[in-house]
């Protein structure tokens, strides 16, 4: 087993994830150290139907943002489609076949968006 230079403990069964910086559980984080948003940099626009009895729904992945930057971006999205949707894992989701409308509102905030998956 190798150890890390920090010689940090990552995960506890006790108290879940740990904080690198202050080494307390994420929830009684003393330094609030921030963790770098998972993302690489591509933004993917795409649509599935598998697994969602027929319904298809569009699927926003690889945004490097927070957790709370992705709700708010995820609720004007939401709006600007005039459908419901979620955020789980850092992808978002939204209902309906709305590709082409989301890739235009990506763009008006700054993210260069793709479509993938044909």
């Amino acid at each position: 087993m190798k150890n890390n230079a920090t010689g940090a403990l990552v995960y506890s069964t006790d108290g879940g994830r740990m904080c690198p910086g202050c080494r307390l559980a994420l929830a009684q984080c003393a330094c609030k150290a921030k963790t770098a948003p998972a993302g690489d940099g591509a933004v993917r626009v795409s649509l599935q139907t598998k697994g969602r009895g027929g319904k298809s729904v569009t699927l926003v992945k690889g945004l490097a943002l927070d957790a709370v930057a992705l709700a708010v971006l995820g609720k004007q999205l939401r709006s600007a489609c005039g459908a419901g949707g979620t955020v789980k894992d850092g992808v978002l989701e939204i209902q309906g076949d709305h590709c082409a409308l989301v890739i235009e509102a990506l763009a008006r905030h700054g993210h260069g968006a793709k479509r993938a998956g044909g």
